[in-house]
């Protein structure tokens, strides 16, 4: 997708923080961080969102993924949320498929 941002940070046509790549997934710092740990984790093909997610390696891959970023940013004992917001009720803004790893403090249990 040409006007993917996250296409774009896949190929490091814009700069991102990365945290966790593999041949499948990459992660990385979300740039309007809601918590003190607030990381992406993308699969490197574009796929729209969440029911568009087929491939039974590929989703191995980004819970995988998840894993290790939760283990190495720490919250993997203390807890975290994990998010994948679908469509645009969702608040979907990006239409490339990622999970929003959330933690480093305690969250509210409100979900607005």
């Amino acid at each position: 997708m040409n006007d993917c941002i996250f296409c774009k940070i896949i190929n490091r046509e814009i700069p991102s923080t990365i945290v966790y790549e593999d041949d499948l997934v990459i992660a990385f710092e979300d740039i309007s961080a809601q918590a003190p740990v607030h990381t992406l984790v993308v699969p490197k093909k574009h796929i729209k969102n969440v029911l568009e997610l087929e491939d039974p390696q590929l989703m191995a891959a980004v819970f995988n993924a998840i894993r290790k970023v939760a283990n190495s940013k720490g919250v993997d004992e203390s807890g975290f949320r994990l998010i994948a917001n679908t469509g645009d009720a969702a608040c979907q803004t990006v239409k490339h498929l990622h999970f929003h790893i959330l933690g480093g403090k305690q969250l509210t249990e409100k979900m607005d």
